[in-house]
């Protein structure tokens, strides 16, 4: 059998072998042409933002936190300033595990449970890119323990960084408020205001008092520093710097020193005070007691901290002498006596017979004077000295609440006075349309007896209160209450303090202004309701008593002091300006449930007074002999 032999198409695979040949040199001539033209698009078409990225992983731009103004007062005194320290910070997204990171942290650097919870609280708020602390202001030995095994943290790092610090604590907390760490709501306001870029690198914003209002001025211009970075990430040389801008330093009009005497004169009393130069509105002194130590919020407060402050019945996180409102009890009336001669509803030779008593026409019900049995024959200028009830029960009923809203509203009360503090409270001058808008309700006859002696509705702060006798004292002319006397801007010593000029001058009949005022200078003399702390003094006071019901009493029923518990106690007032013939200062004095005006609030007074006129602080002073103290 034969076998059958095939030959090779020689000549056929050689075709086919080109062919590959032909196609895979094509596919290749291809590729080439695609690496060829991203290339180009790389290096050519994109290569300014490659550029561009390049350099930023070269260059690291790095914000210069400013420095932040300083608070003085009047004569150089420092409030709240600046110091280096050193803080431990972790930058939770570079470390490898956050919480082994920390507990070998605290092997080398004491870290305590606060500082554990603050970190927490911050890393709920702010980004797990962001440097947050793990301890502030660590010793000179922590700093060096750390920085030989810096080696073993990645992410973790000690920043030199600068803290606020308020050498007097309590005593101006509530003046100068505090700064606190930047929150999300802070950011969002920022870009709102379309200042989150002057942000960049802060970790600080004024959160209360001047700190607050004055956070533009304080804060100051961050500067940007270029610095070339290794493939580490770290620091090889500075490219460029733009310095950051100081933020500008503010001289107060408070004196340091009056607010330390007015503290020390309220003893355990709870209260404010408030010191004004009538002549151009400077606030002299501003109280608010108790205070609280503003350095506890620098960095964020311990739990344990907050709490005992928030759940103190004191309330010491409560701004009495700009947010706290109370009756104004007596010392309405020397407003009021203005008020009853502007209308001519009253006389300066104008007499009433007290009974110690007043009853409305048409009605039984009696409204008691503070003094039993009454004051005899009672004109208007020994209505203000003796403090007579039942003579403005009856002023306030002729005149009518409508009429002792408009006349009272011109001093102030029942608005902001606009003093340069965030928060202010407006207070309460109520009118019959303001019951009806609030309650419902149409005014009562018995509700205008009750706010001729500054009960009822009426409610005022001691700002306020402060406010309306330095225009009394200043004969009508209103300087709005301002607490920044001087803005020094960084580098040099600032401009002149400007010039002010009153708001408003309220136009009064030259008698009867006189009247009231030689009234209120005779409420510290002998037989008025101050007498013992004007007792001696080498220049006039002119003032006004004042007690404040905190719960009312029913008909008949009489007060007894010392059959209330304390915080059940009349608040005790006295408004006041001296010298009486040419005031250089007006202040008001609330002490909580202190009782009696002219035996607690007014000897308070008179220590500040003294000090702020004579430059001393006297010792207690002894009540007068024969001193009648009012009631309301």
């Amino acid at each position: 059998m034969k076998r059958r032999v095939e030959l090779k198409n020689i000549q056929r695979e050689i075709y086919h072998f080109r062919l590959r040949l032909v196609l895979s040199l094509g596919f290749v001539l291809f590729m080439l042409l695609v690496l060829l033209a991203r290339f180009v698009y790389l290096q050519v078409v994109k290569h300014s933002h490659y550029q561009t990225l390049a350099e930023n992983n070269r260059i690291s731009v790095v914000p210069i936190v400013p420095n932040r103004g300083l608070i003085l007062d009047r004569n150089g005194v420092v409030l709240a300033h600046n110091y280096s320290g050193y803080t431990l910070e972790i930058t939770p997204s570079k470390t490898g595990g956050l919480e082994a990171t920390i507990e070998q942290l605290a092997q080398i650097v004491e870290i305590q449970p606060k500082d554990r919870k603050r970190f927490k609280k911050l890393l709920a708020e702010r980004h797990d890119f962001e440097s947050l602390p793990i301890r502030t202001r660590l010793s000179d030995e922590e700093v060096a323990r750390f920085a030989a095994q810096r080696y073993r943290f990645p992410g973790v790092e000690i920043k030199a960084r600068l803290f606020r610090e308020y050498p007097y604590r309590e005593l101006t907390s509530h003046l100068i408020g505090y700064i606190g760490r930047i929150n999300e709501s802070d950011i969002q306001q920022l870009e709102e205001d379309d200042r989150a870029a002057n942000y960049r690198g802060s970790d600080y914003i004024g959160k209360t008092g001047i700190e607050q209002s004055y956070e533009n001025e304080l804060h100051g211009k961050t500067g940007i520093e270029q610095v070339e970075v290794d493939a580490g990430g770290r620091g090889v040389r500075v490219l460029s710097r733009t310095p950051p801008v100081s933020g500008n330093d503010l001289v107060l009009t408070l004196d340091a020193k009056l607010q330390q005497v007015a503290e020390q004169a309220f003893g355990n009393y709870r209260g404010a005070l408030v010191a004004i130069d009538p002549n151009n509105g400077e606030v002299l002194a501003f109280v608010s007691r108790p205070g609280y130590d503003p350095n506890l919020f620098v960095d964020g407060i311990d739990e344990q901290s907050w709490s005992e402050l928030n759940n103190s019945p004191d309330v010491p996180l409560n701004n009495r002498a700009l947010r706290g409102q109370y009756p104004p009890g007596s010392t309405i009336k020397p407003f009021m006596a203005l008020a009853g001669l502007h209308y001519n509803k009253r006389a300066p030779g104008y007499t009433i017979s007290d009974p110690g008593y007043y009853t409305l026409p048409g009605s039984s019900h009696q409204y008691r004077d503070w003094k039993k049995g009454g004051h005899g024959s009672v004109d208007l200028f020994k209505s203000v000295v003796i403090s007579c009830d039942t003579y403005y029960y009856g002023l306030a009923t002729e005149l009518g609440i409508d009429n002792m809203h408009a006349y009272l509203s011109r001093f102030g009360f029942g608005k902001k006075t606009g003093i340069d503090l965030e928060g202010e409270a407006a207070g309460l001058l109520p009118s019959q349309e303001w019951k009806q808008k609030r309650y419902q309700q149409k005014w009562y006859a018995g509700d205008t007896v009750s706010a001729g002696i500054g009960q009822g509705y009426d409610l005022v702060t001691p700002m306020q209160l402060a406010y309306a006798t330095a225009i009394l004292a200043n004969d009508g002319a209103g300087y709005r209450p301002h607490l920044v006397r001087q803005v020094q801007h960084a580098g040099s010593n600032g401009p002149a303090a400007p010039e002010i000029r009153p708001d408003f001058e309220l136009k009064f009949n030259p008698e009867h202004l006189a009247l009231v005022k030689r009234a209120m200078t005779a409420v510290t003399q002998p037989g008025g309701t101050a007498a013992g702390a004007g007792a001696g003094a080498p220049y006039g006071i002119a003032g006004k008593t004042g007690t404040a019901q905190v719960v009312g009493m029913k008909q008949g029923e009489q007060y007894i002091e010392s059959q209330v518990q304390e915080r059940l106690r009349d608040h005790a007032w006295f408004i006041a300006f001296a010298p009486a013939d040419k005031p250089k200062i007006a202040l008001v004095v609330l002490a909580e449930n202190g009782g009696h005006g002219g035996s607690t609030a007014a000897p308070i007074a008179r220590k500040v007074l003294d000090y702020y006129l004579l430059g001393k602080v006297p010792q207690p002073l002894p009540a007068a002999a024969g001193e009648e103290e009012e009631h309301d």
